[in-house]
């Protein structure tokens, strides 16, 4: 299991699961902000703080509810369906507490074209 927040702690979250990969995606929204992202399925997933003072931010074609921290600004993780309709979470590995970055395979992936 690994724990994240964002940076002033007000949203905190859980995850079952120690991430290997983490997709780094070339849009404009994921490369301005930095993020390396880590999907899995939405139920290994708990926020433990901040659920409701959580702000959502949308683009393109709105298939992720990019939450963010509204003191903060931090984008900590998305919500989100896959084209098979399950749900998913794409946690920012950046976002994760006691965690090396060094030890993670990135996978580039080509968001521009979508």
């Amino acid at each position: 299991m690994v724990s994240g927040s964002c940076h002033c702690g007000a949203v905190r979250f859980e995850c079952d699961g120690e991430p290997s990969e983490g997709y780094e995606c070339n849009c404009s929204h994921c490369s301005r902000k930095g993020l390396l992202l880590w999907f899995l399925p939405r139920d290994a997933m708990r926020i433990t703080a901040g659920a409701d003072g959580l702000n959502t931010y949308t683009f393109n074609r709105h298939v992720i509810q990019h939450q963010f921290c509204p003191t903060c600004g931090c984008q900590p993780f998305g919500l989100g369906k896959k084209p098979d309709g399950s749900e998913m979470a794409a946690i920012n590995l950046r976002c994760l507490e006691e965690f090396d970055l060094a030890g993670v395979k990135r996978v580039p992936v080509d968001g521009k074209a979508y």
